[in-house]
């Protein structure tokens, strides 16, 4: 017997049944279509932080103060004030081939009052080329330019979040805004860049390094120094990373007398990879957890084909007197599984696709007035993958029935009843 004619075959025995064929397939199309759904959410989410990581600047380097140690205990990184503001123009006056531009950062916070509106933000000093380094754009104004840096101007830039929540749907350059005692004059919006996976960036507002240093915190370390929380160092291209950190980690330890690294340099790249392998792995656990429905669904195909071998015992074992072999028998039970199973498949990619966009664009629960949207991809694999362990579920679960059945004796089968 050729496949066609066991397809056929096949085919028309479930739709003797359909309601029971319905209800077995059911199974496997929630199974599949759960499998795309939460694995174009984990595709979506890798490719939406990485997009998010690039949008933060080009070919950069992050450079974050080391860990302080205290009676041997050790607290996070970045907590030992290491860096200063002499170092990143260091970097800059070095000669460096690799390096274009830094954008040394210090971070603090406030609560922000204007008018009647406040809100708690995190405040960074930074300098004009903070701008270009990060790849951040103005919407409305002007950003900070060497003259606030020189005058430590009490200005502010604020971004897209803070704006919205200080100041409504009104313009807020030229107003005042109240941080720490002191007011300062907004001169600027930045455009949104919405959330990303480590923090909200338009919940922040930016001032002149020197302003924070002298106006706002003080930033003090060795020597009388100036402390800065991290540098973002903009390289000529990606090529160009790891001889870059050599030399930047090279003249750092010179800089700052140590043989054992007080600091850390991070790339894109280590980043990218980073959230990559989280990413992926939240991705390979959400597939797995879908994929429990789909055994389900494998135990329900068993469980109506052992049902099926008992309703046809009878037909078994006319065929089998007919001249029919165990293994045409055999094939034709398996047939039947992985038609049901593959029907099932087809059906849960359809709702699968069709659920991850309708999921697609789902705003989700953020800090700040700036909310993210959930992206969902569905990657290309996920479908194959479905069909595949669709069909291996249906050979799977269908060898058991399909022997069941190849072995019953044609003349009892002939006798049942």
């Amino acid at each position: 017997m050729n496949a066609a004619v066991s397809i056929r075959i096949a085919l028309r025995a479930l739709g003797a049944n359909k309601l029971r064929s319905a209800l077995t397939m059911l199974g496997v199309i929630i199974g599949v279509s759960a499998v795309i759904s939460l694995m174009s959410i984990g595709t979506g989410l890798r490719e939406q932080v990485s997009a998010q990581i690039r949008g933060l600047g080009t070919n950069l380097l992050f450079i974050t103060p080391g860990a302080q140690q205290t009676g041997g205990v050790r607290a996070a990184a970045g907590t030992r004030p290491t860096l200063t503001l002499d170092d990143s123009e260091a970097l800059l006056t070095s000669g460096f081939a690799y390096v274009v531009d830094a954008a040394p950062q210090q971070d603090s916070g406030a609560q922000l009052v204007a008018g009647g509106q406040n809100w708690r933000s995190r405040v960074s000093g930074v300098t004009p080329s903070f701008l270009y380094v990060r790849n951040f754009q103005v919407a409305l104004g002007e950003f900070i330019n060497d003259q606030h840096m020189q005058n430590r101007s009490r200005v502010m830039v604020l971004g897209a979040g803070v704006a919205e929540e200080l100041f409504g749907e009104g313009d807020p350059v030229g107003e005042t805004v109240r941080a720490n005692q002191q007011n300062f004059r907004v001169i600027g919006v930045l455009e949104s860049k919405g959330a990303s996976a480590f923090r909200n960036q338009d919940d922040v507002v930016f001032m002149p390094l020197t302003t924070m240093q002298t106006r706002f915190n003080r930033f003090r370390g060795r020597g009388g120094a100036t402390n800065v929380s991290s540098i973002a160092i903009q390289l000529t291209n990606e090529e160009a990373v790891d001889g870059a950190v050599q030399e930047i980690a090279a003249l750092l330890r010179e800089r700052h007398d140590v043989a054992q690294d007080d600091f850390t340099i991070l790339s894109q790249k280590d980043i990218l990879e980073t959230v990559g392998q989280v990413t992926a792995g939240i991705t390979l656990f959400l597939g797995a957890v879908a994929g429990i429905s789909l055994l389900v669904g494998g135990i329900g195909i068993m469980n109506i084909m052992l049902v099926s071998v008992t309703e046809r015992t009878r037909e078994i074992g006319i065929r089998k007197a007919l001249g029919a072999k165990r293994s045409d028998i055999l094939m034709q039970f398996l047939i039947e599984a992985t038609v049901v199973s593959l029907l099932g498949g087809g059906v849960g990619v359809v709702i699968g696709i069709g659920g991850s966009r309708l999921l697609s664009g789902v705003q989700l629960p953020t800090p700040g007035s700036t909310g993210q949207s959930l992206q969902t991809v569905v990657p290309p694999d996920a479908i194959i993958l479905a069909f595949v362990v669709s069909a291996a579920i249906g050979l799977f679960f269908g060898i058991y029935p399909a022997l069941r059945a190849a072995r019953l004796n044609p003349i009892e089968a002939l006798r049942y009843e």
